[in-house]
């Protein structure tokens, strides 16, 4: 069982069609207590980037997720929003379904990450270099 806290933060690429989706139509259980999404383009002064920034989690090698003070990034955020997704919804139930199991997110996330790359590639937008810019 789960216990209630305030939040739930989703770190993700606001340029990623694929991220957009996910942060948008993303939902946790009721439970759980408030999604919060970060824009990691737009935000980076957030306290949750500064704080991502901190850990060295660089955000082109996968979104990130903060729950109960602790980060998780790619397939363990990946593993994680199954595991507090809501039931309501395609994408929640897909995810739920997909990702309880954490082998398969091990599987699965390499081959997301590339479709991110690629639909970034496509769009021409660069890296988002969040830990470039904290090494200046």
């Amino acid at each position: 069982m789960v216990k209630k806290v305030d939040a739930i933060w989703f770190v993700y690429d606001g340029e990623c069609p694929i991220c957009q989706i996910g942060a948008s139509f993303y939902q946790v259980r009721q439970s759980i207590g408030q999604l919060h999404t970060v824009n990691a383009r737009e935000e980076k002064q957030h306290p949750i980037m500064l704080e991502v920034n901190r850990a060295k989690l660089n955000l082109d090698e996968g979104m990130v997720i903060k729950y109960q003070d602790k980060l998780y990034q790619g397939q363990d955020a990946l593993h994680l929003m199954a595991k507090l997704g809501a039931d309501s919804g395609l994408l929640n139930r897909m995810n739920n379904l997909l990702f309880q199991s954490k082998s398969l997110a091990v599987l699965c996330y390499p081959a997301m990450k590339a479709a991110r790359n690629l639909a970034l590639k496509i769009k021409g937008v660069g890296r988002i270099g969040n830990l470039e810019e904290t090494e200046k």
